[in-house]
């Protein structure tokens, strides 16, 4: 067992839209992997396409909207028959409708303030749409077995340490069972009586792990030991103070496509809507203004100076 702390998470500094787009594109499959809406009942020679299933003072609602209504759903839902799960969805559109039709009629829409929600929503939908179009073509499977190809097929897979810890709360207790240890004292013993990490019912084994799966002062010590080897000294990270042991190191084989593929998936979205933020920056004038709406002065673009801490 490997405590989760330890672990170093990776994250990706990106601004709010992308990271709200990519939640969509991920859990979407932004086209290229979007599900397949329930099939409806085959049609009649003599029926349309696309029926009409409701009218709503005239206003119509297709068959087709309803699959596009059932694609949203979550998977359990969606999975529901047709016949089951359409009826559901068509009184909630049909609901949804004569809302706002009463809205509208009593004159919300030339509310300011809702005029002002309705254009951010469809701008929303917008932002969505094109960071979509810009992104779909490079997660299809064909352009992600191309990036698999790319990036890690045929290359030596990473480096990998297997190796155990006792992590303790102060450096004069990882100093003591350091020298403890030095003497021939049993690590196992000793991570089951100090260390406060879960892995001590495990003799503080945290199995093989690359370097970038644990936080840098962990690894720059663990990587840097043979197999057998204890840390000399005591190693201080944000979790406390660890006394880390080498066990083995070995070569990981690289990845399958199947092991890859969400990573490389994830990838493809991130650096797919960086850029296509970036191309939509280049064709854009941008004029920025003070938050209460005056100019700024050529000092107010330098970087502002750290914050005072308390």
């Amino acid at each position: 067992m490997v405590h989760f702390g330890i672990r170093a998470a990776a994250t990706v500094a990106r601004p709010m839209l992308a990271a709200s787009v990519g939640l969509v594109l991920l859990a979407s499959g932004a086209h290229a992997q979007a599900p397949a809406a329930p099939p409806a009942s085959p049609p009649s020679s003599a029926a349309p396409a696309d029926p009409v299933v409701a009218k709503v003072n005239g206003q119509v609602i297709h068959l087709s909207d309803l699959q596009t209504a059932a694609q949203d759903l979550p998977p359990n839902a969606r999975n529901l028959p047709p016949q089951t799960l359409y009826p559901m969805l068509l009184d909630q559109m049909i609901d949804g409708k004569a809302l706002v039709i009463e809205a509208r009629a009593a004159g919300l829409d030339k509310d300011p303030a809702v005029q002002r929600q309705i254009e951010a929503a469809s701008e929303r939908v917008l932002q969505t749409a094109m960071l979509t179009k810009a992104v779909g073509p490079s997660i299809t499977e064909d352009a992600l077995r191309a990036r698999y190809q790319a990036e890690i097929a045929g290359k030596p897979g990473e480096e990998e340490v297997h190796a155990r810890h006792i992590l303790v709360d102060n450096e004069d207790l990882a100093k003591k069972i350091i020298a403890e240890l030095k003497k021939g004292a049993d690590f196992t013993a000793l991570a089951k009586q100090y260390s406060k990490d879960p892995s001590a019912d495990h003799s503080g084994d945290l199995g093989f792990f690359r370097k970038d799966e644990m936080v840098p002062e962990f690894s720059a010590v663990a990587f840097a030991l043979q197999p057998g080897q204890i840390s000399d000294t005591p190693v201080h990270t944000q979790f406390g103070w660890h006394v880390i042991q080498v066990l083995e190191r070995r070569q990981a084989q690289p990845a399958t496509f199947e092991q890859a593929r969400d990573e490389l998936r994830q990838k493809a979205i991130q650096q797919g809507i960086q850029q296509a933020l970036a191309t939509a920056r280049t064709k854009v004038t941008v004029e920025k203004f003070n938050l209460d709406g005056s100019v700024p002065r050529a000092t107010d673009t330098a970087e502002p100076p750290p914050a005072a801490k308390p």
